[in-house]
């Protein structure tokens, strides 16, 4: 099977309604979550605060599944938040292991 990871970039409010549905939505593996700054140009979104720094706070969560699987990962996400603040993307996992 053809491995990918699928990274979302998402707004903090965002975080508990992601990451239930997606833990919640059978067959799916785990991911990692990460917080992190989104630097940008484009801070009409953006809190009073995001916008005097000039960078906005964002979650980013990774996930390794089967290509066969992306599409019911993004349609649990869709399901709970259809926001243009939600970017999604995949890449290739050439591979993978544990060291021990």
């Amino acid at each position: 099977m053809t491995q990918i990871r699928l990274t979302l970039i998402f707004p903090p409010a965002l975080e508990d309604p992601v990451t239930e549905a997606l833990s919640a939505c059978a067959g799916l593996p785990g991911f990692t979550l990460l917080h992190a700054e989104g630097h940008t140009s484009d801070l009409a979104r953006a809190s009073a605060a995001e916008q005097v720094r000039g960078r906005v706070q964002r979650r980013v969560l990774w996930m390794l599944l089967d290509a066969a699987q992306l599409e019911a990962a993004l349609n649990a996400v869709r399901a709970v938040t259809a926001s243009r603040d939600v970017r999604w993307w995949t890449e290739p996992v050439l591979a993978t292991g544990r060291l021990a």
